[in-house]
């Protein structure tokens, strides 16, 4: 995935080495036990009762799709033991920023789903087998608008799965799907409600209440579980909130698996961070759960879940380290709140005095950019190794780098730079990865910090934000807007005291929530976790381990 190039300039490149990182083993898949219903539903759904999202092995019941951390996509088909390889054409795996399930939209009785990407190209993918889908038959553009597109089944009552979608503002619209799946598949959008920012995850749940249309759950930042039953009605399609339940922030991701004890209603499994997978049925109206049973363990594998509940999360979960021998070396996230093993990225000392930035994706691969700052030039070690990684000949006024992802709601990654004075200017990313439009000043008096980092959406309504702490320890959120001429809102204070660390790392998402997390590493070499609470603030510090002063450089 990061490959060393070959530089054609006139100033010699820095003679460096990439070492690709190895993929998953099929250990590493999970091991589920998800309830089966007695008797198998025919495909084609009865009258009243609600189709399947996900049936891809034409069973009658949705099957688990899901992406492993190391980019690959798999199925864990309803009507067997264990996963399989999943193959969505159109872009690698790692491309998509979400996978939506819709049923069968085209009619031929195959489940169908839509990928979206980074930049907001949502494609209509007509249903294949177990083994994968077809190649896009429609595309629209301008869905970046949105931190969560999901769809929770039918809401119109016509028999085909509708879409809603979130602005990071918290309106929320919906998108009845026509039928015409080859050049228009849903139609104009209908607002249907404000204020659904209280919620950090949406849940489509299908059918709870075994009355043909489908439902939908919110969970607040504290945890608490609420209903929206369906009304079939385009112009408001929810009735009023009921609330289903508390406690359920013990889990990173919430699913709507559909129907899975074939008694007509939508179910749910939660995710807890170390991976196991727990089941809730539905067991009456108004959103009601039976308590839950054990579902299998080790989902913290797949960084993202078709159908999850929280804003998708991509563009970095992982850390580059420079050790004081000059030796580069990389972690993975394993969305449980822990990294990988390290492995070794470089020759040995290859990397000696040198200035490497792991930042945020640049291109649509969402897969993260090793960059290094050489005298005044940037090159992108990440880019195919047939081009020059040279991406810029002006950074040589710069002193510090960060690489937090789309400042501009283009879906792009971005790169800030300070310079000596202390001004902070935004360097539009054009998602190639290999340069940038003219850059933006976005003020003075920079300097004031000792450290800058970003990775990701803090706050969690799924644009990125960046942290700075002054010199007297204070740490500063800066929300971002989406606006590249204004970027930020005003900082506010996270707390006091975070000079106790020699480094602050932005890893992106680590416990597999979709929010960003922060690590610290202490002056005795312990590296601390602080996990994103959803509301701009972290939870206590949480050790991982020792020795992580070996590092000169770490991000």
């Amino acid at each position: 995935m990061l490959l060393a190039a070959p530089a054609t300039a006139d100033t010699p490149a820095p003679d460096r080495t990439v070492t690709e990182r190895p993929a998953s083993a099929k250990a590493q898949l999970p091991d589920l036990a998800l309830p089966k219903p007695a008797s198998r539903p025919a495909r084609a759904a009865a009258a009243g009762t609600a189709q399947a999202r996900a049936d891809f092995d034409g069973d009658g019941v949705s099957d688990l799709l899901y992406r492993t951390y190391d980019a690959e996509l798999y199925i864990e088909p309803s009507s067997a033991t264990e996963s399989r390889p999943f193959d969505l054409p159109g872009r690698v795996p790692s491309a998509h920023k979400d996978i939506v399930p819709v049923g069968d939209q085209t009619g031929d009785g195959v489940a169908d789903l839509l990928s979206l990407s980074p930049y907001g190209s949502l494609s209509f993918h007509p249903g294949g087998s177990a083994a994968g889908a077809g190649s896009a038959s429609w595309t629209g553009k301008g869905w970046q608008i949105y931190n969560k597109v999901l769809s929770p089944g039918d809401l119109t009552g016509d028999g085909r799965a509708d879409l809603v979608a979130r602005t990071p503002a918290g309106e929320l619209y919906l998108y009845a799907a026509t039928g015409n799946t080859a050049s228009a598949p849903f139609a104009a959008r209908v607002k249907v409600g404000n204020g659904w920012t209280m919620y950090d995850q949406l849940i489509g749940a299908n059918d709870v209440t075994a009355d043909g249309i489908a439902d939908l759950y919110g969970r607040t930042v504290s945890g608490d579980l609420y209903f929206y039953e369906g009304t079939g009605s385009a112009a408001a399609p929810f009735k009023k909130a009921v609330k289903a339940g508390h406690g359920w922030k013990i889990y990173n991701q919430v699913v709507g698996v559909d129907d899975l004890n074939g008694d007509g209603r939508g179910d749910l499994i939660g995710r807890a961070v170390n991976g196991d997978v727990y089941v809730y049925l539905a067991s009456g109206n108004g959103g009601e759960l039976a308590p839950r049973t054990a579902g299998g363990s080790g989902l913290n594998v797949a960084s993202l879940i078709a159908g999850a509940g929280g804003n998708p999360d991509f563009g970095k979960n992982d850390v580059l380290g420079l050790d004081t021998k000059g030796t580069l070396w990389s972690y993975w996230s394993l969305n449980n709140g822990t990294l990988t093993p390290r492995t070794q990225m470089s020759d040995p000392g290859g990397w000696k005095g040198a200035k490497p930035l792991y930042v945020s994706s640049l291109n649509e691969n969402t897969l993260v950019d090793l960059l290094e700052v050489y005298g005044s030039e940037l090159y992108n070690y990440s880019y195919s190794t047939d081009s020059v990684p040279k991406i810029s000949s002006s950074w040589g006024s710069y002193n510090v780098t960060v690489g937090p992802g789309d400042l501009t709601g283009d879906g792009k990654g971005d790169l800030l730079a300070r310079d000596r004075s202390g001004y902070l200017y935004l360097h539009p990313g054009t998602g190639t990865g290999s340069g940038f439009g003219s850059r933006i000043k976005i003020g003075g008096g920079w300097n004031t910090y000792t450290v800058i980092v970003g990775a990701g959406d803090f706050t969690g309504d799924g644009r990125a934000d960046l942290l700075s702490r002054n010199s007297g320890g204070t740490l500063y959120m800066y929300r971002g807007t989406g606006d590249k001429y204004r970027p930020f809102l005003a900082p506010f204070p996270v707390g006091n005291g975070w000079n106790t660390y020699t480094k602050l790392v932005a890893p992106g998402d680590i416990n597999g929530d979709g929010k960003a997390d922060l690590l610290g590493v202490a002056r005795d070499g312990s590296l601390y976790r602080y996990t994103s609470n959803g509301s701009g603030q972290f939870t206590a510090p949480f050790r991982l381990g020792g020795g992580w002063n070996t590092y000169t450089t770490l991000n």
